[in-house]
């Protein structure tokens, strides 16, 4: 890969991108085919009903909960995993597009990069906990 050829650059974030959501696309599809073969679907009524109290069902979309669910193999959870697949893509793309331009020794861009991927990580980590901001 030659860092000098913007195009060289592209494929590969072109690339990050295509298998992201590709991967992702299959996550949830494996965990929608697994839920349609359970059969079980008034687990998932009881799941999905609306409750303002709790944003997601009654559907625990913790790490530890995600985790259980895919140790259970629950579909939903499978299917929150390729979810958070689909949002990782675009981060992983900002990850990338700095790391290619500090190997091009191209400074100004890996900081304009990285503010932009700090932003994205601050309202995606830290913004849930600032109380009052998601009222």
């Amino acid at each position: 890969m030659n860092l000098k050829d913007p195009d060289s650059m592209n494929k590969v974030i072109g690339m990050v991108l295509r298998y992201g959501v590709l991967i992702s696309a299959s996550v949830i599809v494996l965990g929608v085919v697994i839920l349609a073969l359970s059969g079980n679907y008034s687990d998932v009524a009881s799941l999905l009903t609306y409750n303002p109290n709790i944003p997601h069902g009654n559907f625990d979309v913790s790490f530890a909960g995600i985790i259980k669910g895919l140790a259970a193999f629950n579909p939903l959870s499978i299917i929150e995993v390729g979810v958070i697949l689909l949002i990782a893509t675009p981060v992983s793309r900002v990850l990338i597009s700095v790391l290619l331009f500090d190997a091009e020794g191209d400074r100004q861009y890996v900081l304009i990069t990285g503010v932009v991927l700090t932003l994205l990580l601050f309202s995606m980590l830290v913004t849930p906990y600032i109380p009052g901001f998601h009222a």
